[in-house]
């Protein structure tokens, strides 16, 4: 039997049918049901409303945004799993939902996974290292690549293996999680931070911070597109941060300014995309070091809810701000902040030295009177056998610190002096060497297509292959980098190189169809910025080791006093250039 109410009860209900009959009467109130039973107070909202994603409509979602609405990447871990006790591959949006664990298929170019790792801030010790060379060793490829991130890459792993990779990773204390798609990639620092005796002030804490960060907010994940974010401590070394969606640099206010004490600062720069020939923007933001963290938070937070999800070609930062411009941003990133952001002009700041080109090669003196030598990695790749070497060099002569660098080698450093001379025999013993000649030292190279499916060449061996044609041929007395990328994604940057190359199909008068390059030239990062200009389209790989030698000789013989070859190629305009080429060669032939 059901009990009696109360009177108390009985009084509550008869108020309240007595105010539901009234807002009926006066037509505030439509008292039907919609198709879930439930009752609504307004006929419009009876049929259901359409479905979005940040308020584009899902018929209207890219395909990888679709595969992200059907199920969040980071919830495939048991599909992981399950394809691993079949040892098959991923299929389908499964293929787009593992690289949120860090796996790409990367077939057809290898019917196999790559592994990316996150390294936050470039940072690893000797133990890591040598663990990752475990897994490459165990179940991969034999060979850890150094990236264009500071990063670690490792190739031709089954399903079968992916969750003991994962495992290993965790021991480690080292993750994969967001290292591809449609996430924030590796935080970048420079790699000298902490003990360069030229920076502003350490950004490791702040680099491993961010990275935190995002590890531990669901909602970070599944960006309209890529991130990058970077942190530049004003030392010698470049890490490249003003190509990357948000750049912190350190800069100094030498007197108090607007009310803000000396003291060390961060400008914020937005929107390098140099794949898109676009460096990154002083925003004319000044932010202290703990604001750095939540003003990026934020951004990452309006990009998500207003970038774009219909177009994958227009769904970077970039195209965000090229819609609104900056103070439009700003305005939107200031609604997510607990405080105001600080707006000053950037002649306010002094700004640190300019970048020592090749300064992350050699022997160099730290802050503390200690040393590190910069190790030249050929293309990044290291046989894991050396990488043990590098890792009980490292061990013995240092404190186990390794520092990645975005040009594709490492640094071992606080090295006493009284072990420097034993370490440097130990690293040439390796057949690695730190005193680089110019050529092979400043060659930066992607994966090419022996392991992407987007590469049109092989990029690291054509690296290689051209070190070895101009090596004995041209003697240069300055550094220059050499960019070589397999596809227009320009993974290694080539805008930015003093010569770029991206990977292109060619076919030849025969009607063969041959891996080729088009070719850029003059590029440069930092304080030397500049967008490469293009100087060949279409060229055959085969024709490019003499091409690229008497373009160097032509830069010897006509460059003004010791003007460097990006300043010389940005004088001439392409057609000078090639009609110096051209007398070159046919003085040459006489």
């Amino acid at each position: 039997m059901t009990p009696a109410f109360t009177p108390e009860q009985t009084a509550y209900l008869s108020g309240f049918m007595e105010g539901f009959k009234q807002m009926q009467a006066e037509g505030l109130l439509f008292l039907g049901q919609n198709a879930s039973g439930q009752f609504t107070h307004d006929p419009a909202q009876a049929e259901p409303q359409e479905e979005t994603v940040h308020g584009t409509p899902i018929d209207d979602l890219s395909k990888e945004e679709r595969v992200k609405y059907e199920q969040n990447g980071l919830d495939c871990y048991d599909t992981i799993l399950e394809r691993a006790a079949e040892n098959k591959f991923a299929d389908g949006g499964d293929v787009f939902r593992f690289k949120f664990y860090g796996f790409f298929y990367v077939a057809p170019a290898q019917d196999s996974y790559m592994l990316r790792c996150r390294i936050p801030g470039c940072v690893l010790t000797a133990h890591q290292l040598r663990g990752l060379a475990e897994i490459s060793r165990d179940w991969g490829c034999g060979n850890c690549d150094i990236t264009t991130r500071g990063n670690i890459q490792i190739r031709q792993l089954m399903p079968e293996s992916l969750p003991k990779v994962m495992t290993k990773l965790y021991d480690l204390g080292l993750t994969a999680k967001g290292s591809g798609a449609d996430n924030v990639r590796n935080i970048t620092a420079t790699p000298t931070t902490g003990f360069d005796k030229d920076e502003l002030l350490d950004v490791l804490p702040l680099a491993k911070s961010m990275h935190h960060y995002i590890l531990n907010n669901r909602d970070l994940y599944g960006l309209p597109r890529k991130f990058n974010i970077s942190f530049d401590s004003g030392g010698a070394i470049s890490v490249c941060a003003d190509t990357n969606d948000i750049a912190f640099y350190a800069v100094r206010l030498t007197e108090e300014t607007d009310g803000l004490a000396p003291g060390v600062y961060f400008r914020m720069q937005l929107c390098g995309i140099t794949g898109h020939k676009q460096f990154a923007t002083d925003s004319g933001v000044l932010l202290t070091a703990e604001e750095t963290i939540p003003v990026a938070a934020a951004i990452l937070r309006v990009f998500i809810e207003h970038g774009d999800r219909t177009n994958r070609k227009k769904a970077r930062l970039k195209y965000l701000v090229d819609k609104w411009g900056i103070p439009k941003l700003l305005e939107e990133t200031e609604k997510k902040l607990t405080f105001p952001l600080r707006h000053l002009p950037l002649d306010s700041c002094e700004v640190p030295m300019p970048k020592v080109k090749h300064g992350h090669y050699g022997i160099h003196k730290q802050a503390d009177g200690r040393n590190y030598i910069g190790v030249v990695i050929p293309v990044g790749r290291t046989p894991v056998d050396k990488v043990d070497q590098l890792c009980k060099i490292a061990e013995k002569y240092g404190d186990g610190d390794i520092r990645l660098t975005v040009w594709q080698n490492l640094l071992i450093p606080n090295i006493p002096d009284e072990h420097l001379e034993e370490a440097k025999l130990a690293i040439l013993r390796t057949g690695f060497s730190f005193d680089s000649t110019n050529i092979s030292g400043g060659l930066v190279a992607c994966t090419g297509n022996l392991g992407c499916k987007y590469a049109a060449a092989n990029t690291k061996g054509h690296a290689t292959q051209l070190v070895e044609y101009l090596e004995p041929r041209v003697e240069l007395d300055q550094p220059i980098n050499i960019h070589l990328t397999g596809c227009n994604h320009s993974c290694a940057q080539h805008y930015i190189g003093d010569i770029g190359m991206m990977g292109v199909p060619v076919k030849l008068e025969s009607g063969e169809k041959v891996e080729g390059y088009n070719i850029v030239l003059g590029g440069g990062v930092d304080d030397d910025q500049f967008v490469a200009k293009e100087a060949w389209k279409g060229i055959p790989f085969t024709d490019i080791p003499p091409l690229i030698e008497s373009l160097l000789k032509t830069y010897l013989s006509h460059r003004k006093g010791t003007e460097s070859f990006a300043h010389f190629t940005r004088r001439l305009d392409i057609e000078t250039l090639h009609s110096l080429i051209a007398d070159s060669a046919s003085a040459k032939a006489a």
